[in-house]
């Protein structure tokens, strides 16, 4: 009798670290991934209540994993985020680079450079520390996942946005970059690029603005977090080997206009 083949997409034995992962995308792909039976840290920096209450949500849904503390573009704090989780679950081996900071939409006149230096250390910063602290075990194995959750904006070139673009354009280039240095190591570095899917940091941006995005979906429907449940599972795994330096858009088809 033949032996099944083996789920090339099962993360059974892998541990994996979603930054910002108790609200939102980050929530959504963080319950994905223990599906898919990955042990898995819910990253978060401050809020204490929506976190736990989001690491009762991920073990209803079925998930093993750890809660760690921690801001992800400090210096201090990412080694230490990195330190515990290994001592907890082991080394990470599926990175998700997701946190994020509110971003608000102004006229370049109106933003101030310590809003693009926050928008750049959350988005350039923080993948190169998160890598750093990353790649000496992945490297060792010679196996390894780094996603980075970018955006459609910078496909887009959304006006009023420039300290955001600029700063998910920087992480597109870093993804790119970094890569090929690692190709080949086994290590794989992807984007998945959302387009606007409400999460709850979204409860007060304009209906004017929610209205228009939403007319010119040509899927006809808003994006929901649990959209990018199959491709972040498909770049965590073993089914991803020869996917490396790409840009995947999940956007409903917004990104042909």
């Amino acid at each position: 009798m033949t032996a099944p083949a083996p789920n090339s997409f099962s993360l059974t034995g892998r541990v994996a670290l979603v930054t910002g992962s108790t609200t939102g995308l980050g929530k959504a792909m963080a319950i994905a991934l223990g599906r898919a039976g990955a042990k898995v840290a819910l990253n978060y920096a401050n809020n204490v209540a929506r976190a736990e209450k989001a690491f009762a949500d991920f073990k209803a849904a079925g998930g093993e994993g750890m809660l760690v503390r921690g801001d992800v573009s400090s210096e201090t704090d990412v080694p230490r985020i990195v330190a515990d989780i290994a001592a907890q679950l082991g080394p990470v081996d599926v990175l998700v680079i997701n946190a994020t900071p509110d971003q608000p939409q102004k006229p370049i006149e109106e933003y101030e450079w310590a809003f693009y230096q926050e928008m750049l250390d959350f988005f350039v910063k923080s993948p190169v520390l998160l890598c750093k602290a990353c790649l000496p075990h992945m490297k060792k194995q010679r196996w390894g996942r780094i996603i980075n959750i970018g955006s459609e904006v910078v496909a887009r070139g959304v006006p009023n946005f420039t300290a955001y673009i600029a700063a998910k354009g920087g992480q597109n280039g870093f993804n790119r970059g970094l890569a090929t240095e690692v190709a080949s190591w086994g290590i794989t570095v992807n984007m998945i690029c959302p387009g606007w899917i409400p999460v709850e940091r979204h409860e007060k941006d304009p209906q004017d603005l929610k209205d228009g995005y939403r007319a010119l979906i040509p899927a006809n429907r808003w994006g929901l977090p649990q959209d990018l449940d199959g491709a972040v599972v498909f770049l965590a795994s073993e089914a991803s080997s020869f996917v490396t330096a790409q840009n995947l858009h999940i956007n409903g088809g917004m990104t042909v206009h």
